[in-house]
């Protein structure tokens, strides 16, 4: 818990959606933040006699949430929008893999930059980036990730991923753009110990993430496995996106992606993969009983045609589930919030599917889900005394909602919700819907600049 003599922080007369394993509602409540943490938060006015309040919030006509969880990206995509948009996965990578294999330290950071802008001005406070294109001669590309979130100032996960098999050995990138299998797992270890933060209030987490199995060999995936157990970090990679992958497991190793997963070590409690669209009942329970989580990226499936994921049944099954914008070639919006919209609609499709997910379950998607997803549900994800101060305001009285009288229907289902304020480690990062540490039109400027340089590289290449 925050110390007494913390400075305090008190928001009140909105709605909260604590996200609680009660989902704990209250229609007119309140919030204390402490330094870093949650103090309190309950029914009514804050206790009397707090001392040390630096700031109090009337929040009247806003709902507070915790923090949306953002649990797969790929940032440096910023600057690749609006390309390959009539493809289905394979034949856009094929599109897509010979100007990402250009990128370099610049375009990475302005892309980031953009990226977890966008993210963090809608309501996401803690952000992933699956990093996995590492072209030879680019210069820092994990540093330059880390250094553009330190700056927007959103709690972070580098997934550091990697690439060893490249068109001579039957991938779809280019040679030049991937690893060899010992550079990828040294370069991995050498991120791992330099920005890994294990602390409750870790700012900046990295985890092992070789990209996919049609892109990284068998035995890239077994040791990075081991790798990120030795060094106790969490696992990540795509897993069952399309048909095409189901196929290619099959042809290749013999077994469907979850069976070989298994095979290499990827299957546990400290694993998560995107996507996971095209699972057996099988599938799941493997899951279910592994603990592995399921970052469900909506957009990103429907815009690729890769299929609809089956959350309501990893859910009933026990999968920990959180919500992904996915990388913004695939999702030209780069926002968390339109997920949670995305994600309940795109789940009703079908007969007799009205109750397939509700808004609750949509907003613990993208809340609760994704702390589980992180390996961080003890901290963050929820709206509880002790847990890391990471608050956003939602405005609920404009033209966009004001007739909505269930505030959280009202977050889920209507136009995306301005946000008055959001608050990470006790920190504010938003005000009145723009970011308080960053320059957005300087930002909108240098991504449209460095999107425009990798076109020119790209079309001498």
């Amino acid at each position: 818990m925050a110390p007494s003599a913390a400075q305090r922080v008190v928001i009140e007369n909105c709605a909260v959606a604590t996200v609680d394993a009660d989902d704990t509602e209250y229609a007119c409540g309140h919030l204390v933040l402490a330094g870093n943490r949650i103090e309190s938060v309950g029914a009514g006015r804050a206790p009397e006699g707090l001392e040390n309040v630096v700031r109090r919030i009337d929040a009247s006509g806003h709902l507070a949430t915790p923090g949306l969880v953002n649990t797969h990206h790929h940032c440096y995509q910023w600057i690749t929008r609006g390309l390959a948009t009539d493809h289905n996965l394979f034949d856009w990578l094929v599109a897509l893999y010979p100007v990402w294999a250009r990128i370099d330290e610049r375009m990475t950071y302005a892309a980031a930059r953009g990226s977890l802008a966008m993210m963090a001005r809608g309501g996401v406070t803690t952000a992933m980036d699956h990093h996995y294109v590492y072209p030879r001669g680019a210069g820092d590309l994990s540093g330059a990730v880390i250094r553009a979130a330190a700056e927007t100032g959103v709690r972070f996960t580098l997934a550091r991923g990697s690439m060893d098999r490249g068109e001579k050995d039957g991938g779809l990138p280019p040679d030049f753009a991937v690893e060899t299998l010992e550079d990828a797992l040294a370069a991995t270890e050498q991120t791992v110990r330099e920005h890994h933060d294990a602390s409750f209030d870790a700012m900046t987490q990295v985890a092992v993430a070789p990209c996919s199995p049609f892109s990284v060999s068998t035995e890239l995936m077994r040791q990075g496995a081991e790798l990120a157990r030795r060094l106790g970090v969490r696992l990540h990679t795509h897993g069952s996106e399309t048909a095409e992958e189901e196929k290619f497991c099959h042809e290749l190793f013999g077994m469907g992606p979850t069976d070989y997963f298994e095979s290499t070590g990827w299957l546990g409690e400290d694993v998560w993969m995107a996507h996971c669209v095209h699972m057996t009942d099988a599938d799941i329970a493997a899951f279910a009983r592994t603990g592995t989580g399921v970052a469900h990226c909506p957009s990103s499936n429907a815009r690729l045609a890769a299929g609809i994921a089956r959350v309501p049944d990893l859910l009933r099954a026990g999968v920990p589930v959180g919500l992904g914008v996915d990388g913004t070639a695939s999702n030209e919006s780069g926002e968390l919030h339109t997920e949670l919209r995305n994600a309940l609609l795109i789940n009703r499709l079908g007969p007799h599917r009205e109750a397939a997910l509700t808004a609750r379950q949509a907003l613990r998607l993208g809340t609760y889900g994704g702390a589980q997803v992180l390996g961080r549900a003890g901290q963050i994800g929820s709206l509880e005394p002790g847990k890391l101060a990471d608050v956003v305001l939602w405005r609920m009285d404009t033209l966009a909602h004001a007739s909505i009288a269930d505030p959280v229907t009202a977050l889920v289902l209507g136009a995306a919700a301005p946000v008055t304020a959001s608050f990470v480690n006790g920190r504010q990062i938003v005000d009145h819907g723009r970011l308080v540490a960053v320059d957005e039109d300087a930002v909108a400027r240098s991504t449209r600049e460095e999107a425009q340089r990798l076109a020119r590289i790209a079309a001498r290449g």
